[in-house]
């Protein structure tokens, strides 16, 4: 691209094969970052000079004349796409599955707690006191909703039916 004199186009690097591709690509593309640059490069290809195509796509010139760079290498327009991103490393990656499960399955009472079903505040305690996992509720919510665990109200049933209940209930 710095053999190019100012505001002269890319274009005449590209072949009918690669206008080609892009088209097919700009087409299929479904992420919007991806969208981008496949028009900004398509545009150059089709002759258009880069800073046009830069401000027509909202991008920085740089970014356009990179982007054509990395194309014109491969020739691919899969190049264009984002990479792979390794991201924040999970939080308490000690919380497996198979953990969660077996603290779970024991009953809180047996555990000395004062409730009949766990919570996430009261797990993330427990984990946090006894298992030495360093893990917040907002955490223990995710997992929880990652393995499809669902939580309900206890609903109290009365052990004896009353005798008059059909005369209650108007019959």
């Amino acid at each position: 691209m710095r053999g190019h004199a100012a505001g002269q186009a890319a274009g005449d690097e590209f072949t009918y094969g690669d206008r080609r591709r892009l088209e097919r690509a700009l087409a299929a593309a479904r992420a919007a970052s991806l969208y981008r640059r496949l028009e900004a490069v398509l545009l150059v290809a089709e002759g258009e000079p880069v800073s046009a195509a830069a401000r027509r796509v909202r991008a920085a010139r740089l970014s356009v004349q990179r982007w054509v760079a990395r194309y014109l290498r491969t020739r691919e327009p899969g190049a264009l796409a984002d990479r792979p991103r390794p991201g924040r490393p999970r939080a308490a990656a000690a919380l497996t599955a198979k953990r969660l499960a077996a603290v779970l399955a024991t009953d809180p009472r047996a555990l000395g707690y004062r409730a009949t079903t766990w919570t996430a505040p009261l797990l993330a305690s427990h984990l946090r006191a006894h298992e030495g996992l360093a893990v917040s509720e907002r955490t223990v919510r995710r997992r929880l909703h990652e393995r499809r665990y669902r939580w309900k109200r206890p609903r109290h049933v009365y052990r004896d039916r009353a005798t008059h209940v059909a005369q209650k209930k108007g019959a």
